[in-house]
């Protein structure tokens, strides 16, 4: 496809040598602030999102297909793999990797809020990807940080070069506390070029909120982005 051509040309041929254009690692949050509604929300959200008709689009958009990885965390020690690494290179695929997190359930529902871990944990995920153009870690919660080291000493520990993180915050608190937490994953989780945030209103609106997430962050780079400083949001 010419995007996609596009992007070889602009990463000076290399795309003949991957095998995927995208691993992004989709993370989810099950600390003890997200009780059991909560966490179904979240998981039957990304399920559907994931199959629903313009994430497909985006999926397919290119002639190279996305890698795809799901995990939980919570604690600095409480981070589950959902869904290892899968090439996502038809809709079966793409189904399955809906139906795994659909049916998923936590493997932890009483730790606190460890980001620096989660990210630590998302970095070394990402470190056995396949060989793709571009990574993206999605960091998804409720949350600030409330347990062991922040993200600041993460992306200083662990290896995140050429990595993106964007960042999901699911609003369901008072309004300074909502602000705050905005502010936060703004100023402490968004990293590298492109980085976004997308905002839920509560987990009830989390389905929509992913969906389009997910929508951008498979959007087939244009030759312009892939020099422009990230936005936040």
């Amino acid at each position: 496809m010419l995007r996609a051509a596009a992007v070889a040309l602009a990463l000076g041929g290399t795309a003949e040598a991957a095998e995927c254009r995208l691993a992004l690692a989709l993370a989810l949050d099950v600390s003890s602030s997200v009780d059991a509604a909560e966490d179904r929300l979240q998981r039957s959200g990304l399920a559907a999102a994931l199959i629903a008709p313009e994430v497909q689009r985006a999926f397919f958009a290119s002639d190279l297909p996305v890698a795809l990885a799901i995990y939980e965390w919570s604690g600095r020690y409480n981070q589950q793999l959902i869904l290892d690494w899968r090439l996502i290179t038809d809709q079966n695929a793409l189904r399955d990797a809906a139906r795994t997190v659909g049916q998923s359930t936590r493997s932890h529902n009483a730790f606190p809020t460890a980001i620096g871990y989660a990210l630590g944990y998302g970095a070394s995920l990402l470190q056995r990807a396949p060989r793709c153009l571009f990574q993206t870690l999605d960091m998804a919660g409720d949350g600030a940080n409330n347990e062991g080291f922040g993200p600041a000493a993460a992306y200083a520990e662990f290896p995140f070069d050429g990595v993106t993180v964007n960042g999901l915050v699911v609003n369901a608190g008072e309004y300074e506390a909502e602000v705050s937490l905005i502010e936060f994953y703004r100023d402490e989780i968004l990293r590298g070029p492109g980085s976004f945030l997308e905002i839920a209103t509560g987990f009830d609106d989390y389905e929509r909120a992913i969906r389009r997430k997910l929508e951008r962050e498979l959007d087939v780079p244009s030759l312009g982005a892939l020099s422009q400083p990230g936005d936040a949001g």
